[in-house]
């Protein structure tokens, strides 16, 4: 008979009868009331009351019957730990049994139950277990000691286990070995110093890669993990461990295959890119991959999701294997998606008309989603391969002949973009866009299709009809497509201002009078102002030739995917995101690839970095990313009118024209003096963040002379600010200063001027200073020293200069140039900061610190994080390049900083935590 009749409905009295059953003098009564208690623990009935009574049973010999209790045991002793106590004199004794089976059950047991009065006796007996002479023991023990680092971190440091763990990686026994690996792994993840506990080195390595070939599947992944968390000390190194880790790929456990995929993809960081040692794993890395592709649909997903980030990585690797990726008919939709993701991403010359086929063929599928991710993947077929472009815009054309809604909005969205990749060279197909203009229903097409009309209203004859037809439903359209709107009417008037006049002017006073939407607003005002201020301005502003679209728009940054390849095989490698994303708490060390080490990253005296200058102007006011520039130019002959004749000017504070339409300013034909008028910043001139004055010699040291002070840097000059009192009766006069050597060679370029000083008087002094002086390591870094004399006496003291004011303004680093010298550095040198109570938006961070020379290279959002990265150049001409992340509603930003001098991080640091918070 089964054990389902001790799950039968249980009956009024029950417990009561238990109890007295559980107290028999006959073993089979005592072993059929533990049974019933279990079954009745397990349907979620409280039997905690007996908790006494199964306790006394636990002096038994019957293995069955000890199980159930110390299944009983591991769920009530929390609830009753003085209870609990009764045990351990029992555990004791088991961890000394005859019975290996029986002291592996006593030590996975003492690991199991959470209470801080009972783990102190249970040291001793693991303890003995750790050295037991069967190897099931110690392995049971190895996980043991991980349970209990969990309850108490400290006792397991204090009672020496962590040694006994690291001794075991050298057992006899492979799976006491990986239970060994598996314990110190989980016990490395919680150390609260974020300092590996173990150092993993050569002869440990080894011990593991011979334990590798012998141990379980789950063990094998645990070493490989293991393994992938080790740096080798050189290329030679790497290639040793990498042949002995090879043979793991012809497993048939897909963990341990991406396990070792993961450690094959570190390790070949490692060796240069050019060495036949990589090239070979390459080749053996690709039919595993593929292998996997043959499971069922929930492997193959996550096999699939690894996939897209190697090939980010090494496109090489499955280059040659384009085939296993074609849709079949009756894959999920989540394997459809993922295949057609990663079709694009190995897309080439080779292979472009076999893909193009396929793609055509999924346009015509029944799945939605599907096909309109299929019509997307053609468009980016078009701007990778420039040579299919033509190919593509022809089955473009295709499928919005077959007049599929969804098919034909997607289509022209598309092709707005390949307009964009490849100005003035497909602009023919026009007209049959414009044929469809009365299906589109959905905001990106329909912004995309006045896009087209707006960017290409000179070909277009009835373009003013077409965009003047949305204009009906202004205020029930999407935000996109009334932005999309705005500026298509602007650079339609512009093209032809004498007969859309009327348009325009509908189309700004629907954006900036009747519009909630500020956005809308704030560029109705912008284009009105520009209009009836400075029309060439205009024209140069919203018809400027716009920077042509990326090739592949959805690659992950680099030194995320660095940092997931380290994570192939676990949860992050499929979210995408890095495991801080989505694990609360601590998640271990951040995990990032090694560099190369074959001598061809620059030295630190020879880092250069090249910053790109250019204004951004036509792209905050044009904020459709348009393609090239137009062919054709506003006649000179039909003049632009003044909308408002001064009614804006006179709304935003600015100049009246005067009647005949000339604007008052005599400066209104540069477009940057017009938008610093626009935004109240013309004239005025740049100045930091400059900290509050602190008393730097006090009046009784200075003998009645008391000095407050504080650094900025105004336009581009450091400056010594300082507010000068004479506390004394006397008159003082004959001033100087001076400054002792220090870190960036800060001195005066002129004398500090101050004739006399009357008793009693105050003067506000700033003295200008170079960076040109002698130059001497300080402690702190920004620690500078001044002697101040005067008719009395000379005088020292010594302040802080707040590291902000060595910013320099030839220090915003091209974005390219950021990423390779991102990764250039070494990982070493990234140190991290929070900073907490931010009160600002990334726009504002941003804006705060260009204020003072700390440049915003790129910003974007991933996963709801707002990530910020920033370059700052020091006047000695060090390079500091930083990363913001900031969640919404959290008001902590995580700073991470990378430079090749890691003297500077702490007065980043602290400039950064000041200028936030001011």
């Amino acid at each position: 008979m089964t054990d389902s009749k001790y799950f039968t409905t249980t009956k009024k009295g029950e417990i009561f009868e238990l109890k007295s059953e559980l107290n028999s003098d006959k073993k089979e009564r005592k072993r059929e009331a533990v049974k019933k208690t279990i079954a009745n623990m397990t349907v979620g009935k409280d039997v905690s009351a007996l908790f006494p009574d199964v306790i006394n049973c636990i002096q038994t010999d019957n293995l069955e019957l000890k199980k159930l209790v110390y299944l009983y045991l591991m769920n009530y002793a929390k609830s009753q730990p003085d209870m609990a106590i009764m045990a351990v004199n029992t555990f004791v004794k088991d961890c000394e049994d005859p019975n290996p089976l029986i002291r592996a059950l006593a030590v996975r047991t003492m690991g199991c139950i959470r209470v801080d009065k009972i783990t102190e006796y249970l040291c001793e007996p693991l303890r003995k277990c750790l050295k037991d002479e069967d190897p099931y023991v110690r392995k049971t023990a190895a996980v043991s000691v991980a349970k209990l680092h969990d309850i108490n971190s400290g006792l397991v440091e204090e009672q020496g286990f962590l040694d006994s763990l690291k001794e075991l990686l050298g057992d006899s026994n492979p799976m006491v070995v990986a239970n060994a690996v598996a314990a110190l792994s989980e016990i490395n993840e919680s150390s609260p110093t974020g300092q590996p506990i173990i150092e993993m080195n050569t002869a440990t390595i080894n011990k593991l890669l011979t334990a590798l070939n012998e141990c379980t599947e789950w063990g094998q992944v645990f070493i490989l993990d293991s393994l992938s968390n080790y740096n080798p000390s050189d290329d030679r190194e790497a290639k040793s461990i990498c042949e002995r880790i090879t043979p793991r790929l012809a497993h048939a456990n897909a963990a341990v295959v991406l396990s070792a995929v993961k450690v094959l993809m570190k390790y070949m960081e490692m060796m240069g890119q050019d060495s036949d040692s990589v090239t070979n794993l390459s080749k053996k890395l690709s039919p595993p991959l593929v292998t996997l592709l043959s499971s069922e649909p929930e492997v193959q997903y996550v096999a699939l999701r690894n996939i897209n980030l190697i090939i980010q990585k090494r496109p090489e690797i499955l280059k040659h294997e384009m085939k296993v990726f074609f849709v079949k008919y009756n894959d999920p939709i989540y394997i459809k998606l993922e295949k057609l993701d990663i079709m694009i991403r190995l897309t080439s010359q080779a292979n472009i008309a076999q893909v193009l086929s396929e793609l055509k063929e999924y346009a015509t599928e029944v799945d939605v989603d599907f096909v309109r991710k299929s019509v997307r993947a053609i468009g980016r077929c078009a701007i990778k391969v420039e040579q299919s472009a033509e190919r593509c815009v022809s089955t473009l054309l295709d499928l919005i002949q077959t007049k599929v809604n969804y098919v034909v909005q997607e289509a022209i969205v598309v092709i707005k973009d390949i307009f964009r990749k490849y100005p003035n060279k497909y602009e023919s197909i026009i007209a049959t866009l414009c044929e469809n203009l009365d299906t589109l229903d959905e905001p990106e097409a329909r912004a995309s299709m006045i896009w087209i009309i707006g960017e290409y209203a000179e070909r277009i004859d009835n373009a003013d009809e077409l965009l003047e037809s949305f204009l009906d439903n202004f205020h029930d359209e999407n935000s996109q497509v009334q932005l999309q709107l705005l500026t298509a009417i602007v650079k339609l008037f512009l093209k032809r201002p004498t007969d859309t006049q009327e348009l325009v002017q509908q189309v700004l006073s629907l954006a900036t009078q009747d519009s909630e939407n500020p956005d809308l607003r704030d560029r109705g005002f912008i284009y009105w102002r520009l209009l009836s201020t400075d029309p060439a301005a205009a024209k140069d502003v919203v018809l400027a030739e716009k920077p042509l679209i990326a090739e592949e728009t959805d690659l992950l940054e680099p030194t995320l995917l660095d940092e997931l390849i380290c994570h192939i095989s676990s949860l992050a490698s499929v979210y995408h995101k890095p495991p801080t994303a989505f694990v609360e708490g601590k998640v271990g060390l951040k995990k990032i690839l090694p560099t190369r080490t074959d001598g061809d990253t620059d030295s630190e005296g020879n880092a250069q970095v090249i910053p790109e200058p250019g204004s951004l102007i036509g792209d905050l006011l044009s904020m459709d990313i348009g393609g090239g520039p137009t062919s054709s130019a506003v006649p000179a002959a039909a003049p632009i009118p003044d909308l408002l004749g001064g009614g804006l000017d006179q709304l935003l504070g600015g100049p009246v024209p005067e009647a005949g339409g000339a604007p008052a300013s005599s400066g209104g034909g540069n477009v940057n003096n017009l938008l610093g008028d626009i935004f109240g910043m013309g004239g005025s001139t740049h100045t930091g963040y400059i900290p509050p004055k602190q008393v730097w010699l006090t009046a009784a040291k200075g003998k009645g002379l008391e000095i407050s002070g504080s650094w900025s840097r105004r336009n581009n000059v450091i400056n010594m600010e300082m507010t000068i009192s004479n506390k004394a009766l006397s008159a003082m006069q004959g001033f100087a200063i001076q400054l002792n050597k220090n870190s960036f060679g800060v001195s005066p370029s002129q004398p500090l001027n101050i004739p006399l000083l009357n008793a009693n008087q105050t003067l506000d002094v700033t003295l200008p200073m170079t960076t040109t002086g002698p130059v001497q390591k300080m402690d702190p870094l920004t620690n500078i020293q001044v002697a101040i004399k005067n008719s009395v006496d000379v005088f020292y003291f010594a302040c802080i200069a707040p590291l902000h004011i060595y910013f320099t303004e030839d220090g915003n680093m091209e974005k390219k140039t950021f990423l390779a010298t991102w990764k250039d550095i070494p990982a070493t040198n990234e140190l991290q900061y929070t900073i907490d109570n931010v009160e600002c938006t990334a726009d504002g961070i941003s804006t705060k610190m260009a204020q003072n020379n700390a440049f915003t290279v790129a910003k974007r959002t991933l996963e709801g994080q707002d990530m910020i990265y920033q370059s700052i150049k020091l006047s000695n001409g060090i390079w500091a390049l930083i990363e913001l992340k900031l969640q919404p509603g959290n008001p902590a930003v995580q700073l991470s900083f990378k430079s090749r001098v890691t003297d500077i991080a702490q007065a980043v640091f602290q400039v950064y935590d000041a200028i936030l918070h001011n």
